[in-house]
């Protein structure tokens, strides 16, 4: 299946960069991901927010087909990562729209936002009116941190500006989610469940995967992990790479610790990909033959378009993640002293490995690309770390969840990833003609359908005793 022409032009007419400031403070990554371990794991954390937390109505808006009620609440992140979120963010902001009568029930779906998507307006315009006028259904929309109210002053746009910013906020998204699924069910509303758009989607994955009772998920235009979005989708190309590159090469924390907390080990994992060049010394030599490669070596037009032949031509090169084997090998789980023989195993097939810290070394073609290939597997290694569906609980009932999925996604490329069928059996996967944009623009009633789907499956399944 091929990628979408709007996607890859969209994209192009775009100026913005991502993560210009770089990876992030390396005190930060680490909070970060010991932080994950507890978060990944839904006994560990269904403790972690009160059913009690205080959330706090500050308006309430009458208008001619609904009620919109306008809240706050202290993200709870700041209780457990004091620090680590921006000051403008600590304060969690939302939208609650409510219809003027309930028909059955009192059912409310969460709305997380996609990239990009600023205030509420759009969720409101797109998804929650229509919502109410097709199935009298409420819909609460939390801003993300970074977005609208709660953006950081020096950031510009929606470009988050490290690495870490975009952990820090699915971290913050999850236990927000928490704590206004417990104030919902506490002011008797029900059923509940979450969606999202884009990356929206993928955050509404990860809070559901702590709530520790069944609850309706429609994940749209998102799939497993954010790896392959920024190393190999449309997005990739808006990473600021020529400044993790540098940080990466001065900077031996990276190199030295941070990538021994990283645990996810998956067969689509980076730790795989190097196991996979230590048994197959040729095959790194072959990284050079992805398109996302070429652009990030400055090739013309001409050699990408020679670049993309070879890729088509080899059944789509080592996967995805520019490092892996091939995605129908089993799952196979390493213990720690394991993952440290193969991190020792790759580090030796590689002779510019420990070069790339020297202070008076004189960089040649082979060594740039040697650096371009450490920084990318690193950003694989901490993008799954953090957002890969795998590396987290798996929710209550699958069967409750519907994913709703571009064939030809360029923005969410899903070639080299382990599916969401395999992580989440039972989960039901509809997939529309065309890519990202697309879909975005046009398809918005599909996407409510499947939550009406969703939330009919879940009465069928769980009707009230």
């Amino acid at each position: 299946m091929g990628v979408s022409r709007l996607d890859v032009l969209y994209r192009k007419l775009l100026l913005t960069k991502l993560f210009i400031q770089g990876w992030g403070k390396p005190e930060d990554l680490k909070r970060i991901f010991e932080f994950r371990k507890i978060i990944g794991d839904r006994d560990k954390c269904k403790h972690l927010v009160p059913r009690d937390y205080p959330v706090f109505i500050d308006k309430v808006e009458d208008h001619s087909d609904c009620k919109i009620h306008n809240g706050h609440f202290i993200s709870p992140l700041e209780h457990f990562v004091p620090g680590i979120l921006p000051t403008e963010s600590v304060k969690a902001r939302f939208q609650f729209i409510i219809p003027k009568k309930w028909r059955k029930h009192r059912p409310v779906c969460i709305h997380l936002a996609g990239t990009g998507d600023h205030f509420f307006w759009r969720r409101r315009t797109l998804m929650a009116r229509p919502m109410i006028k097709e199935t009298g259904m409420a819909s609460l929309l939390l801003e993300n941190p970074y977005y609208g109210y709660r953006k950081p002053k020096d950031q510009v746009r929606s470009s988050l500006k490290n690495v870490s910013d975009l952990f820090v906020m699915g971290g913050a998204l999850i236990l927000e989610s928490a704590a206004l699924l417990h104030w919902l069910e506490r002011e008797g509303y029900w059923p509940l469940g979450m969606t999202g758009i884009s990356m929206g989607g993928h955050m509404a994955s990860l809070a559901v995967t702590n709530w520790p009772k069944p609850i309706p998920l429609i994940p749209c235009l998102s799939w497993t992990t954010a790896s392959n979005v920024f190393t190999t989708g449309v997005l990739s190309k808006a990473v600021n790479w020529r400044e993790l590159e540098k940080q990466y090469a001065t900077h031996t924390v990276y190199e030295e610790e941070i990538i021994h907390l990283l645990e996810y080990c998956g067969t689509d994992s980076f730790r795989m990909g190097q196991d996979f060049v230590r048994d197959s010394p040729g095959s790194f030599d072959k990284l050079l033959d992805l398109a996302f490669s070429s652009s990030l070596l400055g090739l013309s037009s001409e050699q990408n378009e020679r670049v993309g032949l070879r890729r088509e031509a080899a059944g789509g090169g080592v996967g995805a993640s520019g490092r892996g084997p091939d995605p129908s090998l089993l799952l196979e789980q390493r213990e720690g002293d394991d993952l440290d023989r193969m991190l020792s195993a790759v580090s030796s097939s590689r002779p510019h490995m420990h070069m790339l810290h020297a202070k008076n070394i004189s960089r040649g073609a082979g060594q740039r690309q040697s650096l371009q290939r450490e920084s990318l597997c690193f950003m694989k290694g901490v993008m799954d770390e953090c957002t890969h569906i795998a590396n987290f609980s798996v929710p209550v009932d699958p069967s409750l969840i519907i994913i709703v999925q571009a064939k030809e996604d360029a923005y969410v490329p899903r070639t080299g990833v382990r599916s969401l069928q395999e992580i989440w059996p039972g989960c039901e996967v509809r997939y529309l003609g065309g890519g990202h944009i697309s879909a975005y623009l046009f398809k918005q009633a599909i996407f409510r359908q499947a939550i009406y789907d969703a939330f009919d499956r879940f009465l069928q399944k769980y009707p009230i005793l």
